[in-house]
């Protein structure tokens, strides 16, 4: 009988050994929270941008040649009508002569068969011709009054190829890019010099496809845009949305944007920043930016049942930022209580309490102290 008991002993503790121990529970966590309130939400956003000249221009040839000499150097101020390069005209102005010499061969043949006209007129005025041959030296001096107006025509166009020899600058400027040096054989229209022009300059930069419509519904509004200068303490430049681009950029996928900013005092290629202040909207909520978690592809926050003390995942639709807060537009309700802080490490039904700064919960200690104190004096 005691072997019996012995060995029914060894078998309870066989099998108390073998099955699992009991999971252990999650544990609760402290979390940070904070408490949903309606708001009002504008803000600020800002842009990297470019100065430019309003009017750049690529200025090229407009017949081909041997580039001699070059006149104008990267950074200097060029007047309108002022020579920046000169090709080897020596081509072109054998190519004059010969069109001046075709002017007045055709000059001579005009004059011979204008004075054969009128005296072949004087015959048969007197009878010693026929009118079929005077027409035909009617057609003969028409043919050679059209010869000289083309040879006319053609030393005009010589003449001006060979003053397309000298590139000038169009208007006043400053030479912004060389990209053709002497010695060079360019072919008419190649880009030689790029010349900013003088005047109202712009500042160029480029905004994401969000927020091309919200540009567009600012660009009329006054006051919604200010330019600073990298590096520059001076006071915000006013500016006015002047050009938007149609269609985004195939590599960026961005839209450029020109701001005018007149004529004030700025230097063409300085980095700028500029600044659009957002309208204000009300009814929305703003919550720190490590409140948000990733899921799914959706943006989400965790709820706290005060009841139950434990969290649920809540999808919302976050519409921008606000400095260091997000700003919450739809998903949430007045008066619910959402984590700000380690939403990383939380799960679906998950128990959780009130984190309670530890200077606080001494304060309070004490303050329970002073007040026990208190009432045993009285």
């Amino acid at each position: 009988m005691k072997a019996l008991h012995l060995l029914v002993l060894a078998g309870v503790a066989a099998l108390t050994a073998c099955s699992k121990p009991e999971p252990t529970p999650p544990p609760v966590r402290a979390v940070r929270t904070v408490t949903v309130a309606p708001q009002s939400a504008g803000g600020v956003q800002e842009y990297a941008g470019e100065v430019r000249a309003r009017t750049e221009s690529r200025l090229g040839f407009r017949v081909g040649g041997k580039i001699v000499r070059r006149d104008a150097d990267l950074g200097d101020s060029v007047k309108a009508g002022q020579r920046l390069a000169q090709l080897d005209p020596q081509d072109l102005r054998l190519g004059q002569e010969a069109a001046r010499a075709a002017l007045s061969a055709a000059q001579v043949n005009h004059d011979q068969a204008a004075a054969d006209f009128r005296r072949f007129k004087e015959l048969r005025d007197q009878g010693f011709i026929s009118s079929a041959e005077l027409e035909r030296r009617e057609t003969a001096l028409k043919a050679a009054a059209a010869q000289l107006e083309q040879a006319r025509a053609q030393s005009s166009v010589q003449g001006n190829q060979a003053a397309y020899t000298a590139l000038t600058a169009d208007a006043s400027g400053v030479v912004t890019a060389v990209e053709a040096e002497p010695g060079m054989v360019i072919a008419a229209g190649t880009p030689v010099l790029r010349l900013a022009h003088d005047g109202p300059r712009d500042v160029v930069f480029s905004v994401p496809e969000d927020k091309v419509a919200l540009i567009r519904q600012l660009a009329g509004e006054s006051g919604r845009f200010s330019v600073t200068l990298w590096g520059d303490a001076a006071a915000p430049l006013p500016a006015t949305i002047r050009e938007i681009s149609a269609a985004a950029d195939p590599v960026t996928r961005t839209f450029l944007v020109k701001a005018d900013v007149g004529k004030a005092a700025v230097k063409l290629g300085q980095t700028a920043t500029v600044r659009v202040v957002l309208p204000q909207t009300a009814g929305v909520t703003k919550l720190p930016l490590t409140a948000l978690k990733e899921e799914q592809g959706r943006s989400i926050v965790w709820l706290v049942d005060r009841d139950s003390m434990t969290v649920r995942a809540q999808p919302v639709q976050v519409a921008g930022a606000d400095g260091n807060e997000a700003v919450i537009t739809a998903g949430l309700q007045p008066g619910q209580v959402v984590v700000t802080a380690g939403v990383h490490v939380l799960n679906p039904g998950q128990t959780v309490k009130f984190y309670v700064e530890p200077g606080a919960a001494a304060s309070a200690a004490a303050s329970a102290a002073a007040s026990a104190a208190r009432v045993s004096i009285k």
